[in-house]
């Protein structure tokens, strides 16, 4: 649980300062769950740099209610919190300044969104609150106010939380929470996921990573999980103390999420998979012949990469699909149709290899629709969320990230797009990953991308 936390205070001197305005959502990594913000009357004068920086002034604060007064609020949404702040430092030595005048010894974990984003996006120009999530597409209104920076340093966080592909964040927190603590019951712990598409991540005592997996509902598979019998489902039962997740809209995302984040983690009872995904490839040869040859060939007799199928069914069915959708003789393609209930006359509708020229010309379209070699595009599905869409950028034939925009952005820029994605390594693998399921699936909408110079 965070605790996103502003505060505009009067300034002068050290430790000397007062709150005048305030803003606190609670966040449980998803969607907030309680907020309190208002302005306070600090019983001191307002800094006039801060007066006009802030546009409040000491007239605004003489009805609003004193920091004794909003105390026990602030205790009450920060319990249990970690609190995350741009510049925490400040925000929460402010705070407990506030507090000690009161006689409390106000204390919380904190997190700051300046040193997370300095690691995460190491290469932004500047890591001030404005400069940054303007650089990143974040809509921020109300700068220099207590909701307006708070609901920007949310949105930053929420950024961050995805980027942070080997989840440092999360097991950090874990870790520091579970400390002398009882773990919840497995029923608790399904009680609070949703049913839902995404990635869920399985920790043990020490808040390391022991499983994760991609789901299209993970309430359900991690119930799956405490419910079974097998060999894998007694070790988790037996090890997990907390279950974590993230949403992500997409499947498309949830697989390319599962397979990246299982290189980095290596959870302990997660088996890696094989170097290659897949184990054969449709072969487009010329080979010295005038005629474009489509061959289903081994991976491990093929140097480059075609594209990619799991196993000879998967290819022929591939072949028998673009044979009837770009009216191809079958025949050419080597299919047998023996078993296929083709008149003979009927072939007479398709084009054979008979003639080269334009049965190459096919050939070359069906592998510019289905390979993704040298595409620029953006994959646009669901979001986690009403009002947002997903988006996987490829940029020249390769899987650059993926992100989420609000349904107003502007996502037809590729620099916009690569500012806010988060990276994914490209390899065969993904590539495979992303070919087969656009051939499977035609809900993707795909979005063509003029490359930026």
């Amino acid at each position: 649980m965070y605790a996103i936390l502003d505060i505009e205070s009067t300034g002068g001197k050290y430790n000397e300062e007062g709150i005048m305005e305030i803003a606190i959502h609670r966040f449980d990594g998803h969607k907030v769950v309680d907020k309190f913000m208002g302005l306070i009357n600090p019983e001191r004068e307002i800094q006039p740099f801060v007066v006009k920086l802030t546009g409040i002034n000491n007239k605004m604060l003489k009805s609003a209610p004193k920091f004794h007064e909003v105390a026990k609020r602030i205790v009450e949404i920060t319990e249990g919190a970690v609190i995350v702040a741009h510049n925490a430092q400040f925000d929460y030595r402010i705070l407990r300044t506030e507090f000690r005048r009161l006689g409390y010894d106000f204390q919380r974990k904190t997190l700051c969104t300046v040193d997370l984003s300095k690691k995460l996006l190491p290469d932004a120009e500047s890591h001030s609150l404005g400069k940054l999530v303007r650089s990143l597409g974040i809509p921020m209104s109300d700068r220099h106010r207590a909701n307006g920076d708070a609901i920007a340093t949310l949105k930053l966080f929420k950024l961050l939380l995805d980027k942070d592909s080997e989840k440092t964040i999360i097991k950090e927190v874990i870790r520091e929470e579970s400390q002398g603590e009882l773990s919840p019951t497995q029923l608790d712990i399904v009680s609070d996921l949703p049913s839902e598409t995404g990635v869920y991540y399985m920790h043990d005592k020490d808040g390391d990573i022991v499983f994760l997996a991609k789901t299209k509902d993970i309430k359900k598979r991690v119930n799956q999980h405490f419910t079974n019998v097998g060999q894998l489902a007694r070790k988790l039962q037996k090890s997990t103390k907390k279950v974590t997740f993230e949403r992500t809209g997409s499947e498309l995302i949830a697989i390319l999420k599962e397979y990246q984040e299982l290189r980095k983690n290596k959870p302990k009872h997660n088996t890696l998979t094989k170097k290659k995904l897949f184990s054969h490839v449709l072969n487009f040869s010329k080979n010295g012949e005038t005629l474009i040859n489509l061959d289903i060939v081994k991976t491990r007799f093929q140097k480059k990469q075609n594209i990619g199928f799991n196993g000879v069914p998967s290819a022929k069915s591939f072949l028998k699909k673009v044979s009837a959708e770009f009216k191809l003789d079958p025949i050419s393609l080597g299919l047998d149709v023996s078993n296929e209930h083709l008149q003979k006359d009927s072939l007479g509708e398709y084009t054979s290899s008979d003639n080269a020229t334009e049965f190459n010309e096919i050939v070359n379209s069906i592998y510019h629709k289905y390979s993704l070699l040298g595409k620029n595009m953006a994959l646009l599905d669901k979001g986690r969320q009403v009002g947002e869409k997903s988006f996987v950028l490829i940029k020249n034939g390769k899987l650059q990230g993926y992100g989420y925009v609000e349904l107003n952005h502007q996502i037809n820029n590729i620099a916009i797009l690569e500012s806010i994605m988060t990276p994914i390594l490209n390899d065969e693998n993904t590539v495979f990953i992303i070919e087969s399921y656009l051939r499977k699936n035609n809900k993707i909408k795909v979005l063509e991308l003029i490359p930026t110079t």
